[in-house]
């Protein structure tokens, strides 16, 4: 059924007077008087009476109209909901995350992209990097913040963050009274690391930085994720060599300090598919590069 026949109808079921319908409608009354006929005739039902004098709703009109303003408003509804998901204001987005990040550059992006499109809904998981880069190939996931670095002809990489590497250590520490310290101060600590399978490059690049300095580091404990290596470092088990942002995670016993000369530049990227995103995953790149 014409859409247009429905939507006059109700015009003129409501106004009872095919002029004021017309003039409701922005058209003249000629047409509307046709497309009226047009509708009766497709139902093989009479749904006015018509006199010189009024317009009249007969029974099987009332039932139509009550029907048809339904429908409309559910036409309506839809129209609506499309232009909402062509615009990315609904549908789903899934994000993945690496530890370190919401402490850097999530909870901001989140933030953000809430009060701008209230009506995604967003789901948040922490993964890691290898985790993510497949779940983001397999569509599992839209979109991934990692540290670098990911090679994959499937994906795109975008970094949004570089921050330096700084120390975290236990309050009482003999350097936590020191503005920053020097890399060399830490050859004889008892290091707290990440596993190497968590982020061999990273891993790497810290063990080199430490041996360019002149010393092995001295690895004691692994522990992950991150939060658990400042509970450790808290209670005086060790020292750690961590992402800047760690500076975020506030913990009695604990106080971070950056690294004299030369350090490690940290870079979070994020990771999506090459293909051409998707209305939500658009706004989502677009909060996420406003916001950095």
């Amino acid at each position: 059924m014409d859409y247009k026949l429905m939507q006059s109808f109700v015009a003129v079921a409501e106004e009872l007077h095919f002029g004021r319908a017309a003039a409701r409608l922005h058209i003249s009354q000629p047409p509307l008087t046709k497309q009226i006929q047009q509708l009766e005739q497709f139902m093989s039902v009479r749904l006015l009476e018509r006199t010189k004098r009024k317009v009249e709703l007969t029974p099987a009109g009332r039932v139509f109209l009550d029907e048809a303003r339904a429908v409309l408003h559910q036409t309506e509804q839809a129209v609506e909901l499309a232009r909402k998901a062509d615009r990315g204001e609904t549908g789903h987005l899934a994000v993945g995350f690496i530890d370190a990040a919401i402490y850097s550059v999530v909870p901001s992006v989140v933030r953000r992209f809430t009060e701008h499109y209230p009506e995604v809904e967003l789901s948040l998981t922490d993964l890691r990097i290898p985790n993510q880069v497949r779940a983001v190939v397999e569509r599992q996931l839209d979109i991934g913040f990692i540290h670098p670095p990911v090679v994959h002809k499937a994906l795109k990489v975008e970094s949004i963050l570089v921050e330096p590497l700084i120390v975290a250590l236990p309050e009482t520490h003999r350097l936590a009274s020191e503005a920053e310290v020097p890399l060399a101060d830490l050859a004889s600590e008892a290091l707290i690391q990440f596993p190497r399978s968590i982020n061999p490059s990273l891993y790497d690049e810290i063990i080199g930085l430490c041996r360019s300095s002149g010393f092995s580091p001295r690895i004691v404990r692994e522990a992950t994720p991150k939060q658990t290596i400042i509970g450790l470092v808290s209670v005086g088990l060790g020292v750690s060599l961590l992402p800047a942002c760690l500076q975020n995670l506030r913990r009695s016993g604990v106080v971070y300090r950056p690294i004299q000369g030369r350090s490690l530049s940290i870079d979070t990227s994020i990771i999506y598919r090459r293909e051409q995103p998707s209305p939500v995953l658009k706004a989502f790149l677009e909060i996420v590069r406003e916001t950095l």
